[in-house]
């Protein structure tokens, strides 16, 4: 693909993601939100929801569906404390990130010390042939120590990505007694991983451990020469957000994005589970990464923001119905830990679908917003699987499969008159002309991996 400052629709592409995390960034700081305790009357920090891509299915045959697992958190009331932050900002300080990197990066950090709250947790580890603390996980207090350190930062030697992360997980745990914390790792670099583990499986193994213990990873990789795969996947391992900052002044409103979503946190530790009964057999996850055993599906996730949506979504297989039948398709239990009260507090909901042989009524039934929510997810999938087909050489093949689900996603829209598929559909078919053409260069490729890692996240601002 061409140069990004000479094809304007790649650089609206990279733009867009960009703009997508500022915007999912600022919402959090306008919702900054905490969680409300449960009250008897059943009021929760998180409202499960079941919901269908059709309400009615055709009868008389076996039919495929989608299924949607909503995790509504609520925003906090006024009265409400947030949860306090126990965060680790890494930064490389390899040679790469000398001049106006390292320089940005130390405005973006003095500025998210100074939105924190002076019993805020925040430590400071640098890297470059090393990690190093240069300061331990503390109070933040009134600031000095922690912005007289990030002020002395300078740019000189390798990459030892991994050992900053490592480093930067024990700095946090170290205050893993304080309950209701939020734990985080903040990663800052421009560069490959070039000391020590520096696979993308070896960071994806490392996020996986992280989430396992609650602490997760955000990932912001700077300029042109970070390796995606690597961040996206620690990122999208331990249930982090993931950033591409093409150009480094954009570094101070990456790092408030980000600290709107720390400062949001309203539930931890959440599960769930996705019982299906006789006759309905789960597939398989779109975009979420889950488990599936027999008839049971599980998710876990580290936390949840105020004001915001994560969402999963699941395939299904029904066996046929007899017209005017209704039966149970999914039940679904969340369990998760409220922010505020460090409660454990449970909800249940199910969903039941019905049966017809009138296609009116089955068309009738759609539900837009999960068809949607499919469409977005199931060609971010497509995308990333082209990414992989481009890098071995095979453009063509490639562009076949986005435009595959391009068409697929087409006649979807058509049948079921769905504008949003219709929209999600026709910016798919050129872009999978562009990737036949041209393939994809540096900054298309990382915002290809940074834009579909957002949206397999699948969070939304409400």
């Amino acid at each position: 693909m061409g140069k990004s400052n000479k094809d304007p629709t790649m650089k609206n592409i990279i733009l867009s993601a960009f703009a997508a995390a500022l915007l999912l960034g600022a919402m959090s700081l306008v919702n900054t939100a905490c969680a409300s305790e449960r009250s008897p009357a059943g009021s929760e920090t998180v409202r499960l929801r079941v919901d269908l891509d059709r309400g009615v299915l055709r009868a008389g045959r076996t039919e495929r569906a989608v299924i949607k697992i909503g995790l509504d958190a609520i925003a906090r009331t006024s009265d409400r404390k947030r949860a306090p932050v126990n965060l680790a900002v890494v930064i490389d300080r390899s040679g790469s990130m000398s001049g106006g990197k390292i320089e940005q990066a130390r405005e973006a950090a003095l500025e998210l010390v100074r939105r924190l709250s002076s019993d805020d947790i925040v430590a400071l580890v640098a890297y470059d042939n090393r990690a190093e603390v240069l300061v331990p996980a503390q109070r933040v207090g009134n600031g000095r120590r922690l912005e007289e350190a990030i002020r002395e930062i300078s740019a000189n030697g390798g990459t030892a990505l991994y050992h900053g992360v490592a480093l930067g997980a024990s700095e946090v745990r170290r205050h893993f007694g304080e309950r209701g914390t939020v734990n985080r790792v903040l990663l800052l670099s421009d560069g490959q991983a070039n000391v020590g583990p520096a696979s993308p499986a070896e960071l994806g193994r490392l996020g996986a451990s992280l989430v396992s213990e609650g602490i997760s990873v955000t990932t912001v990789g700077l300029g042109l020469g970070f390796n995606e795969d690597l961040m996206s996947r620690l990122a999208q391992a331990s249930d982090g957000n993931t950033y591409f900052v093409e150009h480094e002044r954009d570094l101070p409103r990456i790092f408030a994005a980000e600290l709107g979503d720390v400062l949001n946190v309203v539930a931890r530790r959440v599960t769930v589970e996705i019982d299906f009964p006789a006759g309905v057999r789960p597939i398989a996850f779109v975009g979420r990464e889950g488990t599936i055993r027999g008839n049971r599906a599980e998710l876990s996730l580290n936390q949840l923001y105020g004001g915001q949506e994560k969402f999963a979504l699941i395939e299904v297989e029904v066996d046929a119905g007899s017209a005017g039948a209704e039966r149970e398709i999914a039940r679904a239990r969340v369990s998760y830990e409220d922010a505020f009260t460090q409660a454990t507090v449970s909800a249940s909901a199910e969903r039941k679908v019905q049966f017809s042989r009138d296609e009116a009524e089955v068309v009738a039934s759609a539900d837009h917003k999960v068809q949607a929510d499919y469409a977005t997810n199931a060609l971010a999938v497509a995308k990333l699987a082209a990414v992989e087909l481009v890098d071995a050489g095979r453009k063509d093949e490639a562009a076949a499969v986005v435009r595959e689900r391009a068409k697929e996603l087409a006649r979807t829209a058509d049948t079921y008159s769905n504008p949003m598929v219709r929209q999600v559909a026709a910016a798919a078919a050129p872009e999978a002309d562009r990737l036949e053409r041209e393939g994809l260069d540096n900054a298309s490729r990382k915002a290809y991996r940074t834009e579909n890692s957002q949206i397999m996240n699948q969070q939304n601002s409400r």
